[in-house]
């Protein structure tokens, strides 16, 4: 099987205690991630401090020797605490999520009412490595006597 995006830090931080309360403090959350084959998903939370509010995710695949950036996009209905938004992305990793030696690093940015918030995972940003996925054993069992020689006394 294809190798595996695996997350160096908790996938669903929005499952934590006091994530609602985070969110209120620095204004923007990172709240969950899953890999895909060449894709990562993920969601984020903002404080709605204005209708008008740009998210995005910058990601690098190469320690940040050149990045990208993708929009996350309003997902309605809103969570139902009444002040905070989500939003979703999608980060299109391609041929690059299939190698072993993928190393991905993000960070989340909002920018809304003249201002700018990052959630970049208190300064070391948010990495998921790649990691060889194991397959699946084929059959059952066998047993290790089966290929020896019936013996008749």
């Amino acid at each position: 099987p294809p190798p595996l995006l695996e997350p160096l830090f908790p996938p669903q931080p929005g499952a934590s205690p006091g994530f609602a309360e985070r969110v209120r403090q620095h204004k923007v959350r990172l709240e969950w991630v899953r890999a895909e084959p060449a894709a990562l998903r993920g969601a984020v939370r903002v404080l709605n401090i204005a209708y008008e509010k740009v998210v995005s995710v910058r990601y690098t695949l190469n320690g940040w020797a050149s990045c990208a950036e993708a929009a996350a996009t309003y997902q309605p209905p809103g969570p139902a605490d009444g002040i905070t938004d989500r939003f979703a992305f999608l980060l299109p990793l391609g041929a690059a999520a299939a190698a072993v030696d993928t190393a991905l690093e993000f960070a989340v940015r909002y920018r809304v009412a003249g201002a700018e918030y990052w959630d970049n995972n208190e300064g070391k940003n948010y990495r998921l490595r790649g990691r060889q996925r194991v397959p699946p054993a084929a059959g059952p069992p066998q047993d290790p006597d089966s290929s020896a020689w019936i013996h008749f006394i």
